[in-house]
């Protein structure tokens, strides 16, 4: 049975195949995005149908959409707390997401239970809509 960081890890790892990454999560799992919600953004999803939306829209928009600079917090069994960033090019045009998340994991049974991340959204805002800094 996984631990939570190797849950972690593994999802981080995976998320260029949203179904793989999705598998991860317990059948009535939860990846939040709370900060989303100011944007009007959908920031909560929950069960492996719906995060593998999620994450298959994503990477509509971002297709090279990778973690990189991962480092872990804390780590315990049921509990992981990780920075991870991405730099990726938006697709049709000359932008460059680029964003460090936090993300605090929960596990149950060896599957995700809980994904909370937070991130700059006024740097996601920017991004997607064309603004500089």
């Amino acid at each position: 049975m996984k631990t939570a960081i190797q849950l972690l890890q593994s999802y981080l790892d995976n998320i260029q195949e949203p179904k793989a990454a999705a598998a991860f999560f317990a059948a009535d799992g939860v990846l939040e995005l709370p900060y989303l919600a100011t944007l009007g953004l959908p920031h909560r999803v929950q069960g492996p149908a719906e995060i593998e939306a999620f994450i298959a829209g994503l990477l509509v928009k971002v297709p090279d959409f990778r973690f990189r600079n991962i480092q872990f917090f804390i780590d315990t069994p049921t509990q992981a707390f990780g920075e991870y960033s991405v730099e990726a090019p938006l697709i049709g045009t000359d932008r460059v997401y680029k964003q460090t998340y936090a993300g605090r994991l929960v596990a149950e049974d060896g599957k995700i239970k809980l994904l909370r991340e937070s991130l700059d959204t006024l740097a996601a805002w920017r991004a997607f809509n064309g603004e500089h800094a």
